[in-house]
């Protein structure tokens, strides 16, 4: 469903995305791992259309996102690090504003509202404004806008950010029961939640690819967990 080649980003002369290429299909998560600085958010706002890359390029569900961007951000769901909310607005004007711009109309649009709105648990603040809300409901908001078109990949930029123990537990368990039917990537900084919902790991620094495992390979190779070898491997690029 996504197929990555040779994408490549600098600002300036720092080079961001160093000629990456992988492919990720219909049912794999795959846990997208790096230090501060590695690439991964500029490497998933390319995937996104908000970014161009300076060469290479990608499809997702078969389009380009140079070529077709209009289809690819149709075809995915997309959670940025740092989700534009409008503050002014209560939680269910900006969902039904998402609709709008979705196009999800009429009988569709109360279907999706009623599918997202438990699912991502905002019932309690549907008529709050989000200026109200705090950071890990804010984080909901945005999940819930990722999600309500019901998309066959999602590209999810630190998805429990802000959330707390149980709110965590709980968009695993949300992104365990979608893996099935989806293709999706999951940037991350906590290890535990790489073990938790990733069926592969990407580790990048320096804006390329130094390992494309499983987690249970990694630590099969490595005899020790996730975050001695996530240390292990970045510190072997940054030195």
């Amino acid at each position: 469903m996504i197929s990555i080649n040779e994408l490549r980003r600098n600002f300036g002369p720092i080079v961001a995305v160093n000629g990456v290429s992988f492919n990720v299909g219909k049912g794999e998560v795959l846990g997208l791992l790096g230090p501060n600085g590695a690439g991964k958010s500029t490497l998933m706002k390319m995937l996104a259309c908000f970014q161009k890359p300076d060469s290479g390029t990608a499809t997702i569900c078969g389009y380009d996102i140079i070529e077709n961007p209009v289809e690819v951000r149709k075809s995915i769901g997309y959670l940025a690090e740092n989700v534009p909310l409008y503050n002014e607005m209560t939680v269910g004007d900006f969902l039904n504003f998402i609709c709008d711009a979705r196009e999800i109309k009429g009988k569709n649009r109360k279907q999706a509202l009623d599918r997202i709105v438990p699912m991502c648990s905002v019932e309690s603040v549907y008529h709050q404004t989000i200026d109200t809300l705090s950071k890990g409901y804010k984080r909901r908001v945005g999940l819930a806008q990722t999600l309500i078109h019901d998309p066959d990949v999602l590209i999810l930029d630190e998805p429990t950010d802000g959330l707390d123990p149980n709110q965590k537990h709980e968009v695993r368990d949300l992104i365990n029961n979608m893996s099935k039917d989806k293709c999706i990537i999951v940037s991350t900084h906590i290890l535990e939640e790489v073990e938790a919902v990733c069926s592969r790991t990407i580790i990048i620094a320096k804006g390329e690819i130094l390992v494309d495992s499983t987690p249970e390979k990694l630590k099969k190779e490595h005899q020790c967990g996730l975050d001695e070898i996530f240390r292990k491997i970045t510190r072997t690029k940054a030195a």
